[in-house]
């Protein structure tokens, strides 16, 4: 029996295990259960695909996502892994194929849908494989989806416990990339995990740069980021993710970027399951294509060359914005994470939460998440320590890689300024929104002002010396920091909290509204990130070369192009020009099946 590390070398085509990796598969592969907690891109699937393949047996592996199946079976069979998956989308011809295959001992991993496992036909069925064949071990992805508090919520994961009950010597190995204090104790409890060996991984992304904007001209920001007009590289021509709150504005976008000569697809669940997967098998197969989404589309996506993760609206949450920007760079390549976001945004969420039938409870719970949200679009310190500090992790430095690093905010004393806008809110009788109490603070006698008097208030005008940004600045801070509440029509009214500011007992340090300034070219070419356009006319041919070649055999095999080869793969191979099969297998990604595969047509083409 091969060890763990050979296995990784001979059929995954890496020379050494990622943090906590080798110790995850250890135990489980010993017989213990897990919770694994690992950032996007951590290598989590390896944790389960190994001791799978070192434990005799059937390996059982629970998704929620059909393209995440297809995916992840699709670059097992390109490693020779024998690897199956059941789900909806096959006739019943194929589902009954890959029972036989499974009662035949043929599979070594099967992927399989909440929903088909928790079936009393299926049950029997692994009770029956159990007995000839043996089971390895039940791998729970996204276990995050068993939380009742999260935005990926799946009732049919809860009925997961039955595993437990069912199969009580078969190890289980639950992983998720997102989740809190919260979150993960209700992962422990739903699917009896309590004695399971915790592993929890840093969830710093370094190679991803968050930036966050103030929604001035969202289109016009976003082709400015697009463009690397604004504070980044630029990304056209790169594969990316936009995501809106609404599905009408996805479609809006979606067809405003397609009039600016961007690929670009919408996806949300108002669309009919053809078109979403026909957008989706575009995304993942073709070079550059944007896809413009609601949050229904991303969970288990593994294109790996996601340039960046652009966010038109205020997430709900940060476990579901850390998600999202996830996404970005699975590569390891460098990627951006950019949200623009507007007091309104805040407004319509609240009035979201407050108008929902949830329970008060559930409400409360989204409230505090809604507010850790604001807290880090309005942080004047490194947002990715705030992040990381969300999730339970003090990280002593700033990053250097967020904007609030590499452009530090000034702050100024915003009491006076706040005390002038709760007296405006408190005059008005607290029945307006942030744009009337601005007109008034700034000495605007627009109809509505003077319809309700308001220009004869003390006051009118006493806050000329800020323009309508900055306000709105002072406003979303206020609102960050608990001491404006706004009502289900838009309304702000003053908390508890706010009295001591009012009064003059405390002072309050706000972050300073900065106008937009576009940067010289020369700036933006000296901050663009160390990507590999900076081969040589020559590298750059093989690369071109190379993704050609892969591009063919993929269409060929029907498969993402990613799943033949990563382009992280492709980079070293060039960089490294291998002229033998031996120094082929030293190429990080490729193992001995793609060796056999792949590597006459790879030396043909590098000794070009």
């Amino acid at each position: 029996m091969p060890s763990a590390l050979e296995l990784l070398r001979t059929v995954f085509g890496y020379t050494s295990f990622r943090g906590a990796q080798e110790e995850i598969i250890a135990h489980v592969g010993g017989g213990g259960d897990a919770l694994v907690l690992m950032p996007t891109g951590g290598g989590k699937s390896l944790c389960y695909q190994i001791p799978a393949l070192l434990r005799p047996g059937v390996a059982v592996v629970v998704s929620p996502l059909i393209a995440l199946m297809q995916d992840q079976v699709d670059a097992l069979l390109q490693l020779g892994v024998r690897a199956a998956f059941l789900n909806s989308s096959q006739d019943g011809d194929e589902a009954r194929a890959v029972q036989k295959r499974l009662m035949a001992g043929e599979l070594d991993l099967l992927y399989v849908a909440p929903e088909r496992l928790v079936l009393d036909n299926f049950l029997a069925l692994l009770d029956h494989i159990q007995e000839r064949h043996g089971l390895t071990l039940f791998a729970i992805d996204e276990a995050h989806c068993v939380s009742q508090w999260g935005h990926d919520f799946r009732p049919e994961y809860i009925q997961l416990s039955i595993l437990q009950e069912r199969f009580p010597r078969v190890p289980r190995i639950a992983l998720t990339a997102t989740a809190d204090e919260l979150t993960r104790s209700e992962i422990v409890s739903k699917l009896g995990l309590s004695a399971a060996r915790q592993f929890v991984s840093s969830f710093d992304r370094p190679n991803i740069r968050y930036r966050v904007v103030e929604k001035d001209n969202t289109r016009r920001q976003l082709m400015d980021f697009l463009k690397g007009h604004g504070d980044g590289p630029g990304h056209l021509g790169e594969a990316g993710i936009v995501y809106c709150l609404s599905r009408k504005k996805v479609d809006e976008t979606a067809a405003w970027l397609l009039d600016q000569g961007i690929k670009a697809l919408p996806y949300h669940a108002g669309m009919d399951a053809a078109s979403r997967r026909s957008h989706q098998q575009r995304f993942l197969r073709e070079d550059g294509i944007v896809m413009v989404a609601t949050i229904a589309f991303g969970m288990g996506i593994d294109k790996p060359d996601v340039r960046f993760v652009a966010h038109l609206d205020l997430p709900k949450s940060l476990e579901g914005y850390y998600q999202e920007t996830g996404r970005a760079g699975r590569d390891g390549e460098p990627s951006e994470a950019w949200l623009a976001y507007g007091l309104s945004d805040v407004m319509l969420l609240k009035n979201w939460i407050e108008q929902s039938g949830a329970p008060e409870e559930q409400k409360r719970i989204e409230s505090q998440k809604l507010s850790a949200m604001l807290g880090y679009c309005e942080a004047v310190r490194c947002r990715r320590q705030v992040l990381l500090n969300y999730f339970g992790e003090e990280r002593a430095l700033p990053c250097g890689n967020c904007d609030t690093c590499l452009e530090p905010p000034e702050t100024w004393d915003g009491t006076v300024a706040a005390q002038k806008f709760m007296s405006a809110i408190l005059r008005t009788g607290q029945r307006f929104g942030a744009g009337h109490l601005i007109e008034i603070l700034r000495g605007k006698a627009t109809d509505k002002v003077k319809n309700w008097s308001h220009d004869m208030l003390p006051t009118f005008g006493v806050g000329a010396d800020l323009d309508e940004a900055a306000w709105r600045g002072v406003a979303r801070q206020l609102v960050a920091m608990g001491l404006l509440h706004a009502d289900a029509h838009g309304s702000l009214q003053l908390t508890a909290e706010a009295r001591p500011v009012l009064k003059g007992e405390t002072t309050l340090e706000l972050r300073r509204h900065r106008p937009k300034q576009v940067r010289s070219k020369e700036k933006r070419v000296k901050e663009r990130r160390p990507d590999h356009a900076a081969l040589d006319a020559a590298g750059q041919d093989l690369f071109d070369a190379l993704r050609a070649w892969r591009r063919k055999l993929s269409e060929a095999q029907n498969v993402p192009p990613y799943v033949i080869l990563h382009d992280a793969t492709l980079h070293e191979l060039v960089r490294l020009r291998p002229g033998t099969e031996e120094e082929l297998a030293q190429v990080s990604g490729i193992g001995a099946r793609k060796l056999e595969r792949y590597g006459e047509d790879l030396l043909a083409l590098l000794g070009k």
